[in-house]
């Protein structure tokens, strides 16, 4: 992106004017004769030149209000980005650059409190996005509102705050204190990077609902990942909490377990804990899953602190508890944009993922006409790249008109005029896919006469969740991805998931191959921005027995993806 400087001229344009009123002046004394009427007009003349010059001064000095402001709002702000950047982000010594006017708080969904040195994405990412604030909608004065009222909570209620001290304390020596006002959800991290940003969205809900603190278990990598969210106070579980050694060793069997106590029917009101472990990952059991009933919401709204281990978006399913229907409508009354508000709140790269998406984008992205990401997930056994998935991919962009077909036959097709360009972002493990399509267009021009350009970041030939680079790549490939235009994402991906909900695009969905054939139709168009939550429970807490949970209000559907899943969908559909 360019920026032009803006050149504050501080001379007095009033001043060579005032000097040639001097010559007029000075021309007429000698050519006019003493005359009262001459004399008179002099005056005259005079006053109305010092008039002119004097109006012409202020506006000058004083631009008008549709210009650009002097003084900003605090919501906005004109943010500079340059061509040059280094590792820890951009290098304000060039000179080639652009000055934007954008709203970096995001409509208010963001906090004005932070350094923005220390994570230069929270407020600069709203410059590689479109729109004023960079969202697909607006968020509502409520969310803002209690998204200011959860702040304050986690600044009282934060590690190492009085409360924070208290109530661990009590944990520790397994007192229930009745005073304290701060009760806590802890995120267990768990599973890939894709699941862990979704299930960290859901588990922020979850506490925003229930007024209780979210903390994070740092796991080995959150941190090099993703800014602190929340103004003064770090939502990260300090490396003394009384039971993080247990955490990971949580499961189904624990003693904890809440599903497990139900089973047992071990929990009554004069025995109530201290502490639960909510075991909500896929492979969960009927108990586990009456977590989503109201009633048992009741009980554990008692309960200090909850510690969460999950794989899932369980967000659709929040949906389903009457207690939290109103409070959900209010919070979010386009029910799409769930994910995509909490995602653009929560989720902001350190300097040094940040780094990689910055220099990425202006080398490969910023200059084209229009970005097309492709996000590509193999679920197949073997080594790839097979070639089903590719002409997959292929029929699917053609068919939906996202990239132009090529003439096999001709050498070159001419176009008047400068040709557009379309700059392709291919993610995948493989780089077979991405070498397919690029000599593809290389090879044969366009029919269109346009000018693509295909690019792939990196291919690490398998999933490396445990490597901290491997995760720093795939969350910058998810944002680089949220930063295109239009969007084709693989079925079943929660790292398609995650970039199609930050970028709040309606991806096409590639459907998921079956006999090593391409599906016909190859994809579809997204109902929503929304992640699927793939195993939601089919259960109706008032009825108590089973039930299609994807027919039971009008905005909680079935995936496209997966037919047994639940997503959120708009008031639209």
């Amino acid at each position: 992106m360019k920026r032009l400087h803006r050149n504050h001229d501080d001379s007095d344009p009033s001043l060579s004017d005032l000097e040639n009123t001097r010559i007029v002046s000075k021309d007429l004394n000698i050519k006019c004769v003493p005359s009262l009427k001459l004399l008179m007009a002099f005056f005259l003349l005079s006053l109305t030149l010092f008039s002119v010059l004097f109006s012409l001064s202020l506006v000058l000095r004083d631009p008008p209000s549709d210009s650009v402001p002097q003084h900003p709002s605090p919501t906005t702000t004109t943010t500079v980005f340059q061509l040059k950047q280094t590792e820890q982000g951009l290098n304000n010594d060039s000179s080639d650059s652009v000055m934007l006017h954008k709203d970096k708080l995001l409509g208010g969904l963001l906090a004005d409190s932070f350094d923005e040195v220390s994570c230069l994405s929270r407020y600069h990412s709203v410059m590689y996005r479109s729109g004023v604030n960079g969202l697909s909608d607006n968020p509502s004065s409520y969310l803002t509102s209690s998204l200011r009222t959860y702040e304050i909570l986690h600044k009282k209620c934060g590690p190492y705050t009085e409360s924070y001290n208290k109530t661990v304390e009590d944990l520790r020596s397994g007192r229930l204190s009745e005073s304290s006002d701060c009760k806590y959800v802890v995120w267990i991290s768990y599973s890939g990077l894709g699941n862990r940003i979704l299930t960290l969205a859901s588990a922020f809900l979850y506490a925003l609902l229930t007024n209780r603190v979210l903390l994070v278990d740092p796991g080995v990598d959150m941190i090099d990942l993703f800014c602190e969210p929340f103004p003064d106070v770090s939502w990260f579980l300090p490396p003394d909490f009384p039971i993080n050694s247990q955490l990971h060793d949580f499961d189904q069997n624990s003693a904890q377990c809440y599903g497990k106590m139900l089973k047992n029917e071990s929990l009554t009101s004069s025995t109530l804990p201290s502490s639960v472990y909510l075991h909500l990952v896929h492979d969960y059991d009927d108990q586990d899953k009456l977590f989503f009933c109201d009633e048992e919401q009741r009980f554990l709204q008692k309960v200090p602190w909850l510690v969460m281990r999950t794989d899932n978006y369980f967000i659709p399913s929040l949906f389903l508890i009457p207690d939290f229907e109103q409070e959900l409508s209010d919070l979010f009354p386009n029910k799409e944009t769930v994910f995509h508000f909490l995602g653009r709140y929560l989720f902001h790269p350190t300097n040094r993922v940040w780094g990689l998406v910055a220099r990425y984008y202006e080398a490969y992205l910023a200059k084209a006409d229009e970005r097309v990401g492709i996000q590509i997930r193999v679920f197949d056994i073997g080594t790839g790249p097979f070639q089903h998935v590719l002409d997959q991919i292929i029929a699917c962009t053609l068919k939906e008109n996202l990239l132009p077909d090529v003439g096999r036959t001709k050498d070159i097709i001419s176009s008047s005029g400068k040709p557009k360009s379309k700059a392709v972002l291919m993610t995948s493990l493989s780089s077979g896919y991405f070498e397919k399509v690029r000599d593809m267009y290389w090879e044969y021009p366009t029919l269109t006469g346009e000018i693509v350009g295909i690019y792939q970041p990196s291919h690490e030939e398998h999933q490396q969740s445990e490597k901290q680079m491997h995760n720093q790549k795939a969350w910058a490939e998810m944002y680089l991805l949220s930063l295109t235009d239009n969007l084709v994402t693989s079925s079943w991906s929660t790292f398609g998931y995650v970039a199609q909900g930050l970028g709040g695009l309606k991806p096409w969905i590639l459907y998921k191959p079956e006999n090593e054939t391409a599906p016909d139709p190859p994809c579809r168009r997204a109902m929503s921005m929304e992640p699927c939550f793939h195993a939601p429970p089919f259960y109706d807490c008032k009825a108590k027995r089973g039930t299609d949970t994807g027919e039971l209000v009008p905005h909680v559907r079935h995936c496209e993806d997966m037919s047994w899943g639940l997503k959120l969908v708009g008031n639209h559909v």
